[in-house]
């Protein structure tokens, strides 16, 4: 039976202008700098320009004859909003220059892969072709730490597939060989302890360098473990000897990989700040650091070109009416970015302000000390933002300061209550915790309960799995890897 009826219910939808200013709210300053470079390049309603404060609050009137939400389904070309006398036809086709037109290509430069350049030393071995195109399969295997950590009956069944070779892991093993043999050293092996070994066996052979590859040959569970006692009886060797050996092994490289140079844009990334706040005389200044974020504003003249094809709608052709609605298009597209930047700043603004009196103290010493315990929800009640919102402005953001660049989530911890009652960031403690590790006996480092006791002389009460909690946090290994002799 098929029956009829009439519901409500309430919905949460989005509208393109609430999602364009969520996405902006998560760009850094540099990714908001391309974004608004690539918006200028694609809406022609959009400029640079001097009044990018001022408030545009032009009312497009709407037309009649069409729906101002409309989408037309073909792309856009430059013929839709160029006449004729503008550019010809025949220069907007490819390869129609005349033998006087000067032609000039952009050299640009990029930088050798590692994998490439593995490629070109292999080419000076001597393989043969079926060798090399083995070497350049294994070569392409190679992780970015530098370790071929497939399995070669793998890659053996895959060079069946691929190129119908019917390869045998022994011939694998061959090229593999002369590949280890490669720049940097330790390259192509499967695992850490084979990686260490094949750096050793490339150094000039000294009788301390042979007892390092022995070590890592026959008792490597042990060296990994820290178990020097055992080695030390084993090999009948003193501790100053064992000292001497663990130095040559902490020298390698346990990513040959990272040793390439992945060129230019490793060179030139850097952190930039998105706000600065210096301390002055006991104030604060605080800016936007927005220096290179161009001004924007609507294009007059396709305001002017609205107006003009609106007033003579009722005379207009069919193009004309298409003309219409793409030029409404590119205008409300352009007042939608120029809001959504304008509302970001306004956001980023306020949010960072609100961190700033929060955190003021440590913004006029620079002591982690002074940090006071501060979540999200205390940030969204100072600049009555929603938590997501605050979520989204500390993520990927940097403030300058007199003291360093710091993420805006360096500002944000917990808190926990100390023996004067007195609330103290998670940050102080994890800054104490790491400090008496650092001053430990390195001969007899300090267990987890060991810490407890320390903090607890300090003044902090902090359960044994809390400290276990904030030791991993900080990268800082349990005391049996600790040890030193």
């Amino acid at each position: 039976m098929i029956k009829q009826q009439l519901s409500q219910k309430l919905q949460q939808k989005l509208s393109p202008m609430q999602i364009q200013q969520i996405k902006m709210l998560e760009l850094t300053s540099l990714e908001l700098e391309n974004r608004i470079n690539q918006e200028l390049e694609e809406n022609p309603a959009l400029e640079e320009g001097n009044d990018f404060n001022s408030e545009d609050n032009t009312d497009f009137p709407e037309s009649d004859d069409y729906d101002p939400q409309a989408e037309s389904n073909e792309d856009i070309t430059l013929g839709d909003y160029l006449t004729e006398d503008d550019i010809p036809d025949y220069k907007l086709q490819e390869n129609n220059y005349s033998k006087d037109d000067k032609r000039e290509d952009i050299p640009y430069s990029e930088e050798e892969s590692f994998q490439e350049n593995l490629l070109e030393q292999l080419r000076l071995r001597d393989l043969s072709e079926d060798e090399f195109k083995i070497g350049e399969y294994l070569i392409g295997n190679i992780d970015e730490d530098g370790y071929l950590r497939r399995d070669l009956s793998a890659i053996s069944d895959d060079l069946a597939f691929q190129y119908g070779f019917n390869i045998s892991v022994e011939e694998i093993q061959k090229v593999l060989k002369k590949i280890k043999d490669l720049d940097p050293p330790g390259i192509a092996a499967f695992d850490l302890q084979e990686c260490l070994i094949l750096q050793l066996k490339r150094k000039e052979q000294t009788p301390i360098r042979k007892c390092a590859i022995c070590i890592l040959t026959d008792y490597f569970s042990e060296f990994s473990k820290k178990h020097y006692d055992k080695i030390t009886k084993t090999l009948e060797i003193s501790e100053t000897e064992l000292k001497e050996i663990i130095k040559e092994i902490t020298l390698l490289n346990p990513k040959p990989g990272n040793a390439w140079d992945p060129g230019l844009e490793s060179k030139m990334a850097h952190i930039m700040p998105d706000f600065i706040v210096e301390a002055i005389n006991g104030e604060l200044i605080f800016s936007m650091a927005n220096q290179n974020i161009p001004e924007l504003k609507v294009n007059k003249e396709y305001i002017e070109m609205f107006e003009d094809y609106n007033k003579n709608k009722k005379n207009t052709s069919t193009d004309q009416k298409d003309a219409l609605i793409f030029v409404k298009q590119k205008l409300d597209s352009a007042r939608w970015f120029i809001d959504a930047v304008r509302q970001r700043q306004n956001t980023l603004k306020e949010t960072m302000l609100a961190i700033v009196n929060f955190q003021r103290d440590f913004f006029l010493s620079g002591e982690e000390s002074d940090l006071k315990p501060m979540i999200l929800k205390d940030i969204a009640e100072l600049s009555d933002y929603d938590i997501s919102t605050i979520s989204r402005v500390s993520n990927s953001k940097y403030v300058q300061t007199n003291y360093g660049t710091f993420p805006l989530k360096y500002f944000f911890s917990e808190g926990l209550v100390n023996e004067a009652g007195e609330e103290v960031s998670t940050r102080e403690v994890k800054a104490i915790l790491k400090e008496s590790i650092e001053e430990e006996d390195k001969s007899k480092p300090l267990a987890d309960d060991a810490l407890v006791k320390v903090l607890k002389d300090k003044g902090y009460e902090v359960a044994r799995r809390t400290i276990a909690k904030y030791r991993e946090q900080m990268g800082i290994p349990v005391a049996r890897m600790r040890k030193e002799i």
